[in-house]
């Protein structure tokens, strides 16, 4: 990288927003952007993926437009801009009247707001891309990027037409914003998103100042009483994530009567309910908020020194970004699951999604006979854009329709009958499923080995820890294996494997005599290594 490039990067942090440095991997990921790359950051909670976007906008001429899931989020990232620099933000949506709205476009088309904020639901409104179009934007940002993946743990369907209304735009380049992504979910960001000459920057999964730890349980109430005993000892401000709006309150209550000052949060409550228990957590007027998986993305609090978790998580990567908001001022923080082996049954009640049928084939058979928007096919069926979204996502994984540039969704010119597209629908919605049950398979490994905790979740991620870590349970219980270098180097990590039943997938971590490998279909499993070597059941492809 040019001394001079770098040096105009820190100087522009510097001068524009007050940071006096930048971490390596921040300026290799604004370098990249400049030097008309698109780029994939995957950074921990806290390592200021922020940054990137913000010192690149100012570098780059024409207005950034950052697309981010929540309005609670994009307010915290505006505020943070207002605090930090004399580039204006603003965003669009439905929270707005329409004078706010027509204000807020014309500050950005004046030059005097640099930065946009939209929910990707946004772009399916025809107005909005009129607008964006006339602005001309030289970035395109996607915060929470794994949501494009359907290998990630949070798939959203209005991810998947970002690539579709890239083209619209002229000459923009993308950012996809990453916390939690492994190997295959990367690939597949690059992927959807359509990005170009795309560069990665993928750094410290690794938290090294967060104490690991898990324990099981085989009464509710024993799990109960144990995790409220916890958190009035670990330290606060922390969170205890719970798996239902019920458990936000009755947490909330015991932990009140333990002396802390406990707020419950869940998506069924009012905003501004929401709102105020934000401000509280932020202010440090609240110890600990007992949330749904609601709370806490984009949460800019580096104190956290406790997070619970009563009941277990859909997936590691769900697991790793909620943990990744303890510690992230570098002091140590505890991070603990209270797990019991029922609480599987109801986070696969929870986690599966119920194949809609009825909104699937609705939506086919208008597409077949006649293409259409996604707005006009919501006119033209009397669905909501939801479920609209979701059913042309899921056909076009389906390989029976197709999105062109224009956003028109068309059958493929082969058109197969209405019975057979449900079917090849039917049969990737089940893909998912499984896809889905796997990912839980691998929480219960993490909740229950007896290797180094850390290990598995950096193996995960497809990173190695030779030695155990001596900051977690099971090193402290000297139950964790030394593995001797070389033992465990069987299969390349990240490397394609093809297996006689479950198909080609993605070798993930191996450790223990154990391999785990992502397959396309079967989802993730977990392999004998010396069986697997024997009957040659893992070839390389």
């Amino acid at each position: 990288m040019p001394a001079t490039r770098t040096r105009d990067i820190r100087a522009t942090a510097r001068s524009e927003f007050g940071w006096e440095d930048l971490r390596p991997e921040q300026v290799e990921a604004i370098a990249s952007l400049l030097d008309g790359h698109d780029t994939l950051a995957v950074m921990p909670t806290g390592a200021g993926k922020s940054a990137i976007y913000q010192v690149a906008g100012m570098l780059l001429e024409g207005p950034t437009v950052v697309l981010s899931p929540l309005l609670a989020l994009q307010h915290d990232q505006i505020a943070g801009l207002a605090e930090r620099s004399a580039s204006g933000a603003v965003a669009v949506n439905s929270t707005l009247s329409a004078a706010q709205t027509e204000q807020a476009w014309e500050r950005v088309a004046s030059g005097d707001a640099e930065f946009l904020f939209l929910t990707p639901e946004q772009l399916a409104r025809d107005d909005v891309l009129r607008r964006l179009s006339g602005l001309s934007p030289r970035l395109l940002v996607v915060d929470e990027a794994h949501c494009v993946s359907g290998w990630g743990h949070d798939f959203r369907p209005d991810y998947l037409r970002i690539a579709d209304v890239r083209g619209q735009f002229g000459d923009v380049g993308v950012l996809a914003l990453t916390a939690t992504a492994a190997p295959p979910v990367r690939s597949e960001i690059v992927e959807r998103l359509d990005m170009h000459d795309a560069h990665q920057v993928v750094r410290g999964f690794d938290r090294p100042n967060l104490h690991l730890a898990a324990e099981q349980f085989a009464d509710d109430d024993v799990k109960r009483e144990a995790l409220l005993d916890w958190v009035a000892r670990a330290g606060t401000p922390s969170i205890v994530y719970v798996g239902t709006r019920k458990d936000t309150d009755w947490y909330a209550a015991r932990l009140a009567e333990r002396g802390l000052h406990a707020l419950a949060y869940h998506a069924g409550m009012r905003r501004t309910d929401r709102e105020r228990c934000h401000e509280a957590f932020q202010e440090d007027t609240a110890d600990v908020v007992v949330a749904t998986s609601a709370f806490g993305m984009g949460i800019d609090k580096a104190d956290v020194r406790a997070v619970a978790h009563a009941h277990i998580p859909e997936s590691v990567d769900a697991y790793y970004q909620e943990i990744g908001r303890a510690g992230r001022d570098g002091e140590p923080a505890s991070v603990r699951l209270f797990y019991r082996t029922e609480d599987l049954g109801l986070r696969r009640f929870f986690g599966t999604a119920r194949f809609d049928e009825d909104t699937v084939r609705t939506v086919y058979k208008v597409v077949r006979g006649e293409p259409d928007r996604v707005a006009g096919l919501v006119r033209r069926t009397g669905l909501n854009r939801r479920r609209v979204t979701a059913a042309v996502g899921l056909l076009e994984d389906a390989g029976v329709v197709e999105v062109d540039d224009q956003r028109v969704v068309r059958a493929v010119e082969s058109a197969p009958a209405p019975a057979e597209a449900l079917a090849a629908a039917r049969e990737k919605a089940e893909t998912r499923q499984v896809m889905a049950r796997s990912r839980l398979e691998m929480v219960r490994g993490y909740a229950e080995t007896t290797d180094c905790r850390r290990r598995y979740l950096l193996g995960y991620f497809g990173e190695d820890l030779e030695r155990p870590c001596g900051n977690c349970d099971t090193c402290e219980a000297s139950i964790a294996p030394d593995i001797e270098a070389g033992e465990d180097d069987a299969f390349t990590p990240a490397g394609r494997v093809r297996h006689p039943e479950f198909g080609e997938g993605v070798v993930m971590q191996q450790g223990g005599g154990r391999v785990t490998v992502l397959f396309e279909e079967a989802g993730y499993r977990t392999l004998d290594v010396e069986t697997a070597l024997e009957h040659r059941l893992l070839e390389p492809c």
